[in-house]
C-alpha cells in the first residue's frame, strides 16, 4: 500500500516537472523563434506607403515618409507646369537622361517629371550629400536665388538649386536631379508609394 503512494507521488512529481520544463521550454524558444520575424518598424521602412492626397490643394506640398526617407508630393498649378520648358537651357539634365534607372523611373521621364503634370512626387534629399532642400515656391529675387527664381528648392548645406518638376540646375554641387520614386496612382486621390507593379 504505501510502495503505491510512493509510486503515485513520485509519478505527479515527474509529470509536474515535465510540465513545468516545457512551459519553459516554449518559454524560453517563443522569443527566440520570433527573434527571425521582421519588427513592424523593419517591415514598414520597406513597405509601401498609401497616401491620400484629396486634400492636397494648389502650391501645397505634403511629406510623407518611405524607406526613411522624406517623400514630397507638391500640386503644381498650372502657371508653374507651363514655366517648365522655358527652363531647360538653365537645368544641368532637363531631359532626365543622367541615371535614368537611379532617378527617374520610364513614365516620369518627361517635362513635368511625373504621371500626372500637376502632382510632382519626389525623395526629398539632395543628390549632393545627402541634406534635405527646402521649399521656395514663390518666384522672384529672395536670398541665395538668381533674380529670376520662377520657384523650386534650395539645398541649405551647398547651395544646389532645384525646378519645380525637381531637375538641378546648371554649375551646382548636387550632380543629378531629385528622385522619383517608384509609384502609382490606386485611384485619383490615393497615390502608392513605393510600388509601381500593378499585381
Amino acid at each position: 500500500m504505501s510502495e503505491s503512494r510512493i509510486d503515485s507521488s513520485k509519478r505527479t512529481w515527474l509529470i509536474a516537472s515535465g510540465c513545468a520544463g516545457a512551459v519553459g521550454g516554449v518559454g524560453v524558444a517563443v522569443p527566440f523563434v520570433s527573434s527571425f520575424q521582421p519588427s513592424e518598424k523593419a517591415k514598414a521602412a520597406g513597405a509601401p506607403v498609401e497616401v491620400d492626397i484629396s486634400s492636397l490643394q494648389e502650391g501645397e506640398k505634403l511629406t510623407v515618409e518611405w524607406r526613411g526617407k522624406p517623400v514630397w508630393i507638391v500640386k503644381r498649378t498650372k502657371a508653374q507646369i507651363a514655366e517648365l520648358p522655358s527652363l531647360d537651357g538653365q537645368l544641368a539634365d532637363p531631359q532626365s537622361q543622367r541615371k535614368p534607372d537611379e532617378f527617374t523611373p520610364p513614365y516620369a521621364r518627361n517635362e513635368a517629371r511625373s504621371i500626372k503634370p500637376e502632382v510632382l512626387v519626389v525623395v526629398g534629399i539632395c543628390t549632393h550629400l545627402g541634406c534635405s532642400p527646402v521649399d521656395r515656391f514663390q518666384a522672384g529675387p529672395q536670398p541665395s536665388l538668381p533674380e529670376d527664381w520662377k520657384g523650386g528648392f534650395l539645398c541649405p548645406c551647398h547651395g544646389s538649386t532645384f525646378d519645380l518638376a525637381g531637375r538641378v540646375f546648371k554649375n551646382k554641387p548636387a550632380p543629378d536631379n531629385l528622385e522619383v520614386p517608384p509609384h502609382m496612382y490606386l485611384s485619383d486621390t490615393r497615390l502608392l508609394i513605393g510600388d509601381d507593379k500593378k499585381a
